[in-house]
């Protein structure tokens, strides 16, 4: 097992392996509250890689991360991930009206 350092480094070796061997890649999120400590884990049984944090503003980091692939599994290991973004899946909601004070 190899734990990155890099954010970088560990999402483009992760989307090689997927991409390598798309049918047998698993990717793990676990999170341990007591620790507060996130680890993420892609393997294909023969490399595994691991990336551990404990900074809150990398949850944004692993939507990324998970947006990209859902890309891959949706759209097959050959589509080129460099228009996914953290925003994509979500629908620009309009500003809610409510009561309050008008000023």
């Amino acid at each position: 097992m190899v734990y990155i350092e890099s954010w970088d480094e560990f999402v483009d070796r992760s989307v090689q392996l997927f991409r390598a061997d798309p049918d047998s890649t698993r990717y793990v999120m676990k999170y341990r509250h007591c620790d507060g400590k996130l680890v993420l884990k892609v393997t294909d049984n023969r490399e595994c890689l691991k990336f551990k944090t404990d900074q809150a503003q990398d949850a944004k980091k692993m939507e990324k991360l998970n947006n990209i692939f859902f890309t891959l599994m949706a759209r097959g290991p050959e589509v080129d991930i460099s228009e996914v973004t953290g925003k994509e899946a979500m629908e620009v909601q309009p500003a809610k009206k409510g009561r309050g004070r008008k000023q």
